[in-house]
């Protein structure tokens, strides 16, 4: 006997907010930065207070590093979302500041570079230049301890924490943890489905990939499609997603994926909630109590 399934449920502080979703205009990709910068007070709030934020050249990378408490400190690198089109520090400013201020690490946002201006692989390439410089004598200076690193991410930017974690593991360099908030994990879009409910629409997702890897690249290598890769030996990994969000299937099955490959794996998913509530913490309860999760994987894997 086939039991009845529950009516899907959106979050009261989904409801609340209007569908302003729409196809993304090439022409106006200048214009949705700034929007979405400019909005972030709105969205995110202030942030809460951090002992030190300062803005960094990682070896060419811009970033902006977020220190919680004096001495040296394990780090996080935050890798921001928005299709790898959109976001950058402006964005994800109040999101790392609570991660900083949650995990007890320094947090630094990384400021890759964005297509269609610069597509595959150059987001990649930054994010492995900024890891390679929390390793390095200048990142030294700023006390913290390149030993004990983990990488975090959202959407996209959790795709390209993925893929970091384990070309880290490919070129030697030890990864303690990782958390992924609904990482985008397969250009094939083939459980993306569609939804009428505010947040990432199938359409938009598929112009962002379109953009980012451009006609031509092989789209099965591992750094395009983490899964795709040798998942063995990967950090413990948190993967969160949201209830109605069209990346939740790849984002789980990759969480499998991993559990599967003898990593350590953990998969929790925000009821009633869609993509992007995450750094939309003045909007969603569910905002700070994930990346609380987050941090508290991190901090667990960084300790000692």
């Amino acid at each position: 006997m086939t039991r009845p399934q529950p009516p899907a449920w959106l979050h009261p502080q989904v409801r609340a907010l209007p569908d302003t979703t729409a196809p993304i205009d090439p022409r106006r990709l200048d214009e949705q930065r700034r929007l979405v910068a400019d909005n972030t007070p709105a969205e995110a709030g202030p942030g809460v207070p951090v002992h030190h934020v300062a803005d960094v050249d990682a070896d060419g990378v811009p970033g902006r590093l977020y220190r919680p408490a004096e001495g040296r400190l394990p780090v996080v690198v935050y890798v921001h979302g928005g299709g790898w089109v959109d976001g950058g520090l402006a964005s994800h400013d109040p999101l790392c500041r609570l991660l900083a201020a949650r995990s007890g690490a320094a947090v630094l946002s990384v400021d890759y570079r964005l297509a269609p201006e610069n597509p595959w692989p150059a987001a990649s390439d930054d994010v492995d230049r900024a890891i390679d410089w929390v390793g390095s004598a200048a990142a030294a200076e700023h006390s913290l301890d390149g030993g004990r690193l983990a990488l975090s991410g959202d959407s996209s930017g959790g795709h390209l924490a993925a893929v970091a974690a384990r070309r880290c593991r490919d070129r030697g360099i030890a990864v303690r943890a990782q958390a992924l908030f609904y990482p985008v994990i397969d250009p094939t879009g083939a459980t993306w489905g569609e939804t009428v409910n505010p947040g990432l629409k199938a359409p938009n997702m598929r112009w962002c990939w379109d953009v980012f890897v451009p006609p031509g690249v092989d789209r099965t290598h591992p750094d395009i499609s983490p899964a795709l890769g040798d998942l063995r030996g990967l950090p413990p990994t948190l993967v969160v997603t949201a209830e109605h969000d069209i990346l939740t299937p790849e984002a789980e099955s990759y969480a499998a994926a991993l559990a599967e490959a003898g990593v350590s794996s953990v998969a929790f998913r925000a009821q009633g909630l869609v993509h992007g509530f995450v750094r939309r913490l003045a909007r969603f309860d569910a905002a700070a109590a994930a990346v609380d999760v987050a941090a508290g994987h991190l901090a667990r894997h960084l300790g000692g």
